[in-house]
C-alpha cells in the first residue's frame, strides 16, 4: 500500500471536526460533612439560654408551668443536640431530677411536715422520739396537702436540674474551654479535667467487666471489684500523668509579669463583684429582695467581669478559630432572657397563678401570659443550624 492511503488496520480514526471532549460536569456540595461550613452555636450562649430557663423555674411553683419549662428544654435538645459522647448526659440529668423529686417525697411522707392538713391519705405508725428531737416526726399522719407542698417543692428543683441538663448536652465543653475569659483559664481546664474523669472511669469499669464475663470470670462481688478495681485505678493514674505531661508541654500555669496595682484593683473588682452577684441572686429567690436584686446583680455580674478582664492580663494566650459570637448567640440569649424577666414580673403582678395554694388545697391553673413567655425559649429550636451528622 503507498505511503499516500489510508491508514490500515487497528488505527484510530481522524476526530470529526464536530466531536469534541468530553468536559466534566462541576458538582456542588449541598449537604454533609464535607459541604458548606455552618459555624456551630456559641456554647456561652447555650448556657445562658439553659441557666435563663433555670432562673424561671425558680419564680413558679406552678406544676403546668415547670413541665411547660421541661417540655420546652427537652424539644430543643432533642432539635440540636449533637451526636457526641458528652451530649448523653442529658438523659442522666433527668434520671437525677426525678430522684430528687423522689427523695423529697419520701421525707414529706417519712419525716411529716408542719404544714396542717385535713385531707389524710395514710396513717403511719410513729416512732417515738428522744426530747432533743423535738419538731421531728417519723411516721404519723400523711396528708395530701403535704404530698402536695413537696411535689411542687420538688418538681422545682427537678426542672432546674434538667435545664441545667440541657446546657451540658447542647454546649461542647472543650469549646466553652477556649471561650473562657484568660482569669478563668486554670479553673476550666480544672473543671473540664473533672467532668471527663468520671465517663472515662465508667467506660473502663464497662470494658473491663466485659473482658472477664468474656474470659469467664467473676465480674461482681468483693473479689471482681478489688479485679477491676485495680486495674481501673492504674488507667487513671496513667491517664494523669500523660495529661500532666501534656499540659506541661503547652505552657500550662505560666503567668505575665503584671504591676502591683492593676493586681489588686482585678481582686477587689472580682470579689466585689461575686459578693454582689450572690447578693442579687439571693434577692432574686426571696420576696423581699425584689426591688434590689436585679440591680445589684447586674452591678455585680458588670465589677466581675471588669474584674476578669484585668485578670486575663497575667495569663496571655492565644485561640485558634476562636467562636464568633453572632446574631444567632444573640437570638438564643435574649430568648431565655425574655423568659426569666416574663415570670419573675409575673411572680410579682400575679403571685397566686405562679404559686398555688396548698392550703386550702386547689387545682393549680395554667396563667396564659407566662405560658406564652415560656413557649419563647423554643426559639433556639429554629433560629440555630442543625447537628452536622457524623462521616
Amino acid at each position: 500500500m503507498g505511503a499516500g492511503g489510508p491508514p490500515s488496520g487497528g488505527g484510530t480514526p481522524p476526530a470529526r471536526a464536530s466531536e469534541t471532549p468530553p468536559t466534566a460536569t462541576p458538582t456542588h456540595r449541598t449537604h454533609g460533612t464535607h459541604g458548606t461550613h455552618r459555624t456551630p452555636l456559641h456554647p456561652a450562649a447555650w448556657w445562658l439560654w439553659s441557666l435563663s430557663l433555670g432562673i424561671a423555674a425558680t419564680r413558679t411553683t406552678n406544676p403546668l408551668l415547670l413541665t411547660l419549662l421541661i417540655a420546652t428544654s427537652a424539644y430543643v435538645v432533642a432539635a440540636r443536640r449533637p451526636n457526641t459522647p458528652w451530649a448523653r448526659s442529658y438523659s442522666s440529668f433527668v434520671r437525677l431530677a426525678l430522684a430528687v423529686l423522689l427523695i423529697r417525697l419520701t421525707f414529706a411522707v417519712t419525716l411529716g411536715s408542719p404544714l396542717p392538713g385535713t385531707h389524710t391519705l395514710v396513717t403511719l405508725p410513729e416512732v417515738p422520739l428522744p426530747d432533743w428531737a423535738q419538731g421531728i416526726r417519723l411516721g404519723g399522719r400523711v396528708t395530701a396537702e403535704t404530698l402536695t407542698f413537696a411535689f411542687y417543692d420538688g418538681l422545682k428543683l427537678a426542672t432546674l436540674l434538667i435545664c441545667v441538663g440541657a446546657a451540658n448536652a447542647l454546649a461542647s465543653p472543650t469549646r466553652l474551654l477556649k471561650s473562657l475569659p484568660g482569669a478563668l483559664y486554670e479553673m476550666g481546664v480544672a473543671v473540664v479535667v473533672a467532668l471527663t474523669f468520671a465517663p472515662n472511669l465508667i467506660a473502663d469499669v464497662q470494658r473491663l467487666r466485659a473482658a472477664r464475663r468474656l474470659r469467664g470470670r467473676p465480674d461482681s462481688g468483693l473479689r471482681g471489684l478489688l479485679q477491676v478495681g485495680l486495674p481501673v485505678l492504674e488507667g487513671a493514674l496513667e491517664r494523669s500523668v500523660a495529661l500532666a505531661a501534656a499540659m506541661d508541654a503547652r505552657g500550662y500555669g505560666r503567668t505575665a509579669d503584671v504591676p502591683p496595682g492593676i493586681r489588686r484593683t482585678t481582686n477587689a473588682l472580682t470579689l466585689g463583684g461575686l459578693l454582689g452577684v450572690c447578693a442579687g441572686t439571693y434577692g432574686l429567690l426571696t420576696a423581699e429582695g425584689g426591688t434590689y436584686g436585679i440591680p445589684v446583680l447586674l452591678a455585680g455580674v458588670t465589677a466581675a467581669l471588669a474584674g476578669l478582664r484585668l485578670g486575663g492580663r497575667r495569663t496571655p494566650r492565644t485561640r485558634y478559630r476562636p467562636d464568633p459570637w453572632g446574631a444567632r448567640a444573640w437570638l438564643v440569649t435574649a430568648s431565655g432572657a425574655a423568659v426569666a424577666a416574663a415570670l419573675a414580673l409575673a411572680s410579682v403582678r400575679d403571685p397566686a397563678a405562679l404559686h398555688p395554694g396548698v392550703i386550702p388545697l386547689t387545682a393549680p391553673t395554667l396563667p396564659l401570659y407566662p405560658a406564652a413567655a415560656i413557649l419563647l425559649g423554643l426559639l433556639p429550636a429554629f433560629v440555630t443550624p442543625p447537628p452536622e451528622e457524623p462521616s
